[in-house]
């Protein structure tokens, strides 16, 4: 059996648990808004349109903001589509996924639905096909109290509050080649300098998200994030990062180390980032967004045959999870939280069928992807500060990233309540790991719970017909004594372990 050792101490603190690091994103893609969150003759549905099925599993999910509406979807957006009586919005082709938007659903119910749900809405403008003029028009719908044409329409469409946005992304993936409207970072860093000072015109309090790479294997990564800042460092307050993950012709161990690619990009973000602030000499540090992050079998979509038709809300991109994705998607919840000193935002792309954690048929059921579990335990028990936690852990050589710890891990602090969580993952494709963890710093007085996802299968997944199939387990083989914790962890398996300490 491997060994592996570590120490949690409430003096290696990394920063507060963000509770926007639990958000997630809609998009008008395939069924993730039309049977899926909404689908008004639903047995389910509420007065709105909204499933309530779908939400209760939203709130037991734990998502905290939401954003909207894209995604490659918002970059031929016209917002005011999915505004004013539903029968007399347009129906228009949809050129980024290539099927019919209706726009039954907008603006306006995206925000009801999150004022019921309790979640904060992140919204996105248009750079691909529109620009400053509409944004700032988006804003004064949205956010001014009345007195305005656009802040009267708003009211006279049946929402007389505000809808008080406070986080926008200034277009999506313009790097992106694929992107309609994509634009060079020089073309894409002035429009959203232009945009971002405009907005602030409105608002000076706005929380402004720059456009970053679509992913660290894209050809301008690094110039482009140095391009973009470099133009509107002093008008943006985040830079945006987006990568999926997926495991490649048949490379279990690789898939399994993705975290450490997770790791890498974050780290030469901040890099880029802290290295534009000291040659313009800027005192504020730019936070990063990661608004789009998955497990995503990309190359499967890819692979597909281009439609010809243009479907409403067809089956897109609905990757069924089984146990090793929900083991990486675990892995991936420890590199955002071990960076919540520059992480202080991410969006689980997508919430609702397209790549999902949570799955529906439509007049039929929903229920829980293998994935929906770290997700919810980690939002459920991640709070107060983050603690840095560096196991010594046996290696294993991997084909993509090289030797990679074959433990790893990060903990929560929360000294108010007096609980602590330790989440870890063992990487292992065939050896438990016994963990030995010094627990001493935190004086933890028991375990309160221990729970592991962990299947024979690695590729057993939740299904329609067998929605529990895969569900975390109370992990038995776990004890504390003298303020050490001894824990067996299985191979291929995620783990959180919740703590009881004194009160501070």
């Amino acid at each position: 059996m491997l060994h592996a050792s570590m120490t949690v101490d409430p003096a290696f603190r990394v920063a507060p648990v963000h509770r926007r690091t639990f958000g997630s994103f809609v998009e008008h893609m395939g069924r993730c808004v039309y049977t899926g969150i909404y689908e008004p003759d639903h047995p389910a549905a509420d007065a709105d349109g909204f499933r309530t099925d779908v939400a209760e599993l939203v709130r037991e999910l734990g998502v905290t903001t939401v954003r909207y509406p894209g995604g490659n979807f918002v970059s031929g957006y016209r917002w005011e589509d999915g505004t004013g009586p539903k029968d007399r919005r347009p129906v228009r082709r949809e050129l980024a996924w290539h099927s019919t938007e209706t726009n039954r659903f907008g603006l306006d119910e995206f925000a009801a639905w999150t004022r019921k749900l309790g979640i904060e809405p992140m919204m996105a403008v248009n750079l691909g096909t529109r620009g400053l003029q509409e944004a700032i028009d988006l804003l004064e719908y949205t956010n001014h109290p009345g007195g305005t044409e656009l802040s009267d329409r708003r009211v006279s469409n049946g929402s007389p509050q505000p809808h008080g946005i406070r986080m926008w992304c200034l277009g999506n993936e313009m790097d992106g080649p694929w992107q309609i409207g994509h634009k060079t970072a020089r073309e894409y860093g002035r429009l959203a300098a232009e945009t971002a000072r405009a907005m602030r015109m409105s608002d000076p309090h706005l929380e402004l998200v720059a456009c970053g790479s679509s992913g660290p294997e894209m050809p301008t990564f690094g110039a482009w994030e140095a391009e973009v800042l470099e133009q509107t460092y002093d008008h943006v307050d985040y830079i945006s990062l987006h990568s999926y993950y997926e495991e490649h012709d048949g490379d279990l161990a690789s898939f399994l180390a993705s975290g450490a690619e997770m790791d890498a990009f974050i780290e030469s973000v901040v890099a880029t980032a802290d290295a534009v602030r000291a040659k313009l000499g800027a005192k504020k540090r730019i936070q990063l967004s990661f608004d789009e992050w998955n497990v995503w079998y990309r190359m499967r979509f890819e692979a597909r045959e281009p439609s010809t038709e243009w479907p409403v809300a067809p089956r897109v991109i609905e990757d069924r999870y089984h146990v090793a994705d929900a083991v990486v998607f675990g892995s991936l919840l420890i590199s955002l939280l071990r960076h919540s000193d520059r992480v202080t935002a991410a969006s689980l792309a997508q919430l609702v069928n397209v790549i999902a954690p949570i799955m529906t048929e439509p007049g039929g059921p929903a229920w829980r992807q293998t994935t929906f579990h770290p997700f919810a335990l980690t939002a459920a028990n991640a709070a107060g500060t983050v603690l840095r936690v560096e196991p010594e852990s046996p290696v294993r050589e991997t084909a993509r990233y090289g030797a990679v710890p074959v433990v790893d891990a990060v903990a929560t602090h929360d000294a108010e309540a007096g609980e602590a969580a330790v989440f870890v993952v063992n990487r292992a494709t065939d050896e438990p790991v016994t963990l030995d963890a010094d627990l001493r710093g935190l004086r933890a007085e028991g375990v309160s719970s221990c729970l592991t996802l962990h299947d024979d299968d690695v590729y057993a997944a939740n299904t329609l017909e067998r929605p529990d199939r895969v569900v975390p387990r109370e992990n038995t083989d776990v004890r504390l004594e003298g303020g050490r914790l001894r824990a067996v962890l299985p191979p291929v398996s995620w783990t959180v372990l919740k703590l009881a300490l004194p009160r501070s």
